[in-house]
């Protein structure tokens, strides 16, 4: 083996958790900080517990939300059924008017 080029290994290296739990194992580093651990992991503990630092859920809810259409920001969806329902009026109005002329001119003819 060569000398001088392996790190030095702590047999009692102390990995202390967030939640409070501490243990001791073997590492290169002589203490370990983790958000997560065995005590607090959801797939040990059966409990749902969110860690999002960095506003992911958030920031994905608020683009759900901007996509479905908002009271602030409507879709291409929504602004595109709008203007087909408002065209689709505009057409009835033109075919009654077209009723009514068509009905006068029968009248006139009797």
């Amino acid at each position: 083996m060569k000398n001088n080029i392996h790190p030095k290994y702590y047999a009692d290296c102390k990995v202390s958790c967030v939640c409070g739990n501490t243990f001791t194992t073997g590492s290169t580093e002589p203490e370990i900080k983790v958000e997560l651990c065995s005590a607090c992991h959801p797939f040990y503990t059966g409990k749902q517990k969110l860690v999002d630092t960095a506003r992911r859920v958030e920031k994905f809810e608020a683009k759900i939300q901007a996509k479905t259409g908002s009271a602030d920001k409507k879709g291409k969806k929504v602004k595109r059924a709008k203007r087909a329902e408002e065209k689709a009026k505009k057409e009835v109005v033109v075919k009654t008017k077209d009723i009514k002329k068509i009905a006068q001119v029968q009248l006139n003819k009797k």
